[in-house]
């Protein structure tokens, strides 16, 4: 089954760690190994080998950069001190995905459009005795050439404060991005998490500019308040790339995660929410440092019930997975060891009751009927 991954942060890492994802996440472990960066970021999830052995399609790869007050470090190159930093920054993070893709055609191909993603699933759900299963390649093992066909990766901006005015708006659509989420901690824009607050008059002026060019809102990380009136007021495609459900992990106090009158909100405007399995959303027990073995993918599977009870069906849950951001292998459940691992969600749906439309819907299906509700035609 094809996976669509709604969040990654690829472009922090190949600028804040030079991580080239046309590697395989062994071979960029081994690059790491000795260095501060697993302390950072811990060990990588991701790498080419990795997506086509998981059949990972599609990614929504984010450009990210924090406020100065949350720099983690000397190290962090991707923090910001003002509106023109952050807007240098996250055109320096859109520069990193067109070095990717023209450096690695055959396996990175960005989407804009639905021609483009018609294209890059064309290679992916081709039939036949030609095909070659990426499953029957390790991804570590030496010597194996399976044919490369590239990964879609769809441009979503997690905090809006690179956008200095809607004006720009126009430009950043130019550039490729097509879903914006305005929060990431509380912005000029809105609340966010740690931070809660309501839409801002320039919060409804950036919502306002994104319907005219066709934008998705991303809800993830926006506080309640705002939330809900976006909910009301924005009138184009709303989705949750990464967010768990609140009502899981009632022992966090956070507002990170997604109330039930959210996710019922956002059911009846056609969205879909992507889960996040980081171990720390997943049981809110478990700290950094404690062992993989207390979080499992039955924890994901939970979330993902939980989501589809509520709409009374699987059209609305999908994967939001965060890999590498912030947080590695070590936060991930026990059964990951990379992205590929996430096909061990199928037996365990299956187990749950789930047919093969309602595995292949969350798994991939969900997030490229949104992808269809927002790419235009061509570009």
């Amino acid at each position: 089954m094809l996976i669509v991954d709604a969040h990654e942060d690829l472009a922090y890492n190949i600028l804040s760690f030079g991580r080239d994802y046309s590697l395989s996440a062994g071979e960029i472990r081994q690059h790491e190994q000795g260095t501060d960066v697993p302390a950072f970021n811990g060990d990588t999830l991701l790498g080419y080998p990795e997506y086509r052995k998981g059949r990972v399609a599609v990614v929504f790869g984010t450009l990210f950069a924090a406020p100065e007050r949350y720099k983690a470090g000397a190290w962090d190159n991707q923090s910001y001190k003002d509106f023109d930093e952050a807007y240098a920054l996250y055109r320096g993070q859109v520069e990193s995905y067109y070095r990717l893709c023209d450096d690695h055609p055959d396996k990175f191909h960005l989407i804009q459009s639905q021609l483009d993603l018609e294209a890059v699933l064309s290679h992916w759900e081709q039939k036949g005795s030609s095909r070659v299963e990426a499953s029957e390649y390790p991804a570590d093992a030496p010597g194996e050439n399976p044919p490369d066909y590239p990964v879609g990766l769809v441009t979503l901006m997690e905090g809006a404060e690179g956008v200095r005015n809607p004006a720009e708006l126009e430009e950043w659509w130019k550039a490729g991005v097509r879903i914006i989420g305005p929060a990431w901690s509380g912005t000029r824009f809105c609340g966010g998490t740690g931070q809660p607050g309501p839409l801002t008059k320039e919060g409804f002026a950036l919502l306002e500019g994104m319907a005219e060019f066709g934008y998705a809102l991303d809800i993830s990380h926006m506080d309640e308040k705002a939330v809900l009136q976006a909910l009301d007021s924005y009138p184009g495609v709303i989705i949750a790339s990464h967010a768990n459900v609140a009502s899981l992990l009632k022992e966090l106090d956070t507002n990170r995660h997604l109330s039930d009158l959210v996710i019922r909100r956002l059911v009846e405007r056609g969205g879909v929410i992507g889960v996040i399995p980081f171990n720390r959303f997943l049981q809110p027990s478990w700290s950094h440092g404690d062992s993989r073995e207390q979080v499992s993918l039955q924890h994901v599977v939970a979330h993902i019930d939980y989501l589809c009870q509520m709409a009374g069906n699987a059209q609305h849950a999908g994967l939001g997975t965060d890999f590498d951001g912030g947080w590695g292998w070590q936060s991930a459940p026990f059964e990951i060891g990379t992205i590929a691992d996430l096909q061990k969600l199928i037996p365990l749906l299956a187990d749950k009751g789930y047919s093969e439309a309602d595995i292949e819907a969350i798994l991939g299906v969900n997030w490229i009927d949104q992808l269809k509700r927002i790419l235009p035609e061509d570009v």
